[in-house]
């Protein structure tokens, strides 16, 4: 098992796996979650990919994807874009509620947006929390590669289970609510003690 931080600058050396992360992507939000995404080719993207960013996989040897994440800075910006929880807030998504956070969507740097977060459906039971642990590792490595001090994150509202175990520093950044039949929250992540 490995895991990859892919950049647009870095993507060339990685063979298949930026379509492999959007193909397992497409698989959790549009096939299981049946979420009305953009799509073609068989990948999921969003307005959010672009060279901003950073896209983390959990892979085999093959490039079979197993978990992901994106990243974003809250600084980000691209049009009328900026990064999707700031722009649901603004009310430019219809998919999420702007009242999604208790105060107002950051813009600073050190703090990135986590979205797109999935681990593949057909992940044995046995190995899913090493798969998360793996995830969670390379976010870290990605942090201080990045010098990220803290993430804001979209997550389903059972973080708090896992959270501990995978020894993160996690609390609420906004309300319980349902997207798409899934419970959801904003979520702060603190890693500004593990950036040495």
């Amino acid at each position: 098992m490995h895991s990859t931080t892919l950049s647009f600058a870095n993507m060339h050396n990685h063979g298949e796996l930026f379509a492999n992360i959007l193909r397992a992507r497409r698989e959790s939000f549009i096939v299981r979650n049946q979420w009305d995404l953009p799509e073609t080719m068989g990948m999921e993207f969003d307005q959010y990919d672009t060279p901003v960013s950073r896209w983390l996989a959990v892979h085999d040897e093959s490039g079979a994807v197993l978990a992901g994440v994106r990243l974003t800075p809250t600084t980000a910006r691209c049009g009328i874009y900026t990064y999707m929880i700031r722009d649901a807030q603004r009310g430019l998504l219809d998919s999420i509620p702007a009242d999604l956070l208790y105060g107002e969507a950051p813009v600073e740097e050190g703090t990135w947006e986590v979205t797109r977060g999935f681990i593949a459906s057909d992940i044995p039971a046995a190995i899913r929390q090493k798969v998360r642990l793996k995830l969670v590792l390379q976010m870290l490595r990605t942090s201080r590669e990045e010098g990220i001090r803290c993430m804001l994150a979209l997550l389903p509202s059972n973080w708090d289970r896992w959270a501990a175990r995978c020894k993160l520093d996690m609390a609420p950044a906004g309300r319980n609510m349902n997207m798409g039949g899934i419970d959801y929250q904003a979520v702060w992540i603190d890693f500004s003690t593990q950036l040495h």
